[in-house]
């Protein structure tokens, strides 16, 4: 067995851990196949997940149940990351193409509208599709959205260096040690992480700016913030303060006991309540 395929391992049994239902739809774009992991009912109303960076679709084992009483929840692998979406020839080269790709993925879907919620990177993107495509998002949900709202901790992106510069399996595992004080994760999703960031083909990341203030006039998104009080990637308190002063409307939550990478499987239950009320 390939590290790639103990990284395919580890995804299906993440997978398995899904308390649901699972149908795997593979979305074809102009940028590759897009791995979607849908479950609930087709009559409930629609919910799209975008996981963090190297985290696939299957980081969400812990929500999905709860998630799938109310909606048809459509968790996606991102392209160019870590997972089952598989790239074409035509890599996304721009924050239009990211965002434009999204919508397709949406259109293949079926879905005219949709909420949505992001973690991490998946935040970054949900945030900067609901700006430029407000019509199509019914709610949007922000879990500890990294540059959207104020800069990365010099302190996290130090820690972070060794990563950028030479990925593998043991400096993913110590980093996110760090970041989690030790907190026990999931292993086989461990393993899709560090396995992913050592192993896996991935396309440059495309990142998009934090937005201006500007932006957020006459923006009419329903939004919830969730930070984690317990998070190195920024300072919460700050964060909550910058998300009021350019969307005074938006609800902020901020899980005192969470690090930003045990989101959002930890703590389940209150990142469950959030989502759903």
């Amino acid at each position: 067995m390939t590290q790639l395929d103990e990284f395919y391992a580890a995804y299906d049994r993440v997978l398995q851990k899904w308390p649901v239902e699972v149908e795997s739809i593979d979305m074809s774009t102009a940028h590759g196949t897009t791995r979607v992991n849908a479950c609930g009912s087709a009559d409930h109303p629609a919910l799209v997940l975008l996981p963090g960076a190297g985290a696939t679709s299957t980081v969400w084992f812990a929500n999905v149940a709860a998630l799938a009483r109310h909606y048809r929840v459509y968790a996606l692998d991102l392209m160019g990351d870590v997972g089952r979406s598989v790239p074409g020839e035509t890599s996304i080269g721009s924050v239009d193409e990211l965002l434009d790709w999204l919508s397709t993925v949406l259109d293949g879907l079926d879905l005219p509208t949709a909420a949505m919620c992001g973690h991490s990177y998946g935040a970054m993107i949900a945030l900067a599709y609901s700006l430029r495509n407000g019509s199509r998002v019914e709610a949007l949900t922000l879990l500890d959205p990294n540059g959207c709202f104020g800069p990365m901790s010099p302190r996290y992106l130090l820690h972070a260096i060794p990563i950028l510069l030479s990925p593998n399996d043991t400096r993913q595992r110590r980093f996110v040690e760090w970041e989690t004080g030790g907190r026990e994760l999931d292993s086989d999703w461990l393993d899709v992480l560090a396995l992913g960031a050592a192993h896996f083909p991935k396309s440059k990341t495309i990142v998009p700016k934090r937005p201006k203030p500007a932006e957020f006039e006459n923006f009419g998104v329903d939004t919830t913030v969730l930070l984690a009080g317990r998070g190195k990637v920024h300072n919460a308190a700050r964060i909550e303060s910058a998300v009021r002063a350019v969307l005074a409307r938006a609800r902020t939550v901020v899980l005192e006991n969470a690090t930003h990478h045990t989101l959002p499987m930890l703590p389940a239950a209150e990142v469950n309540e959030i989502l759903l009320s």
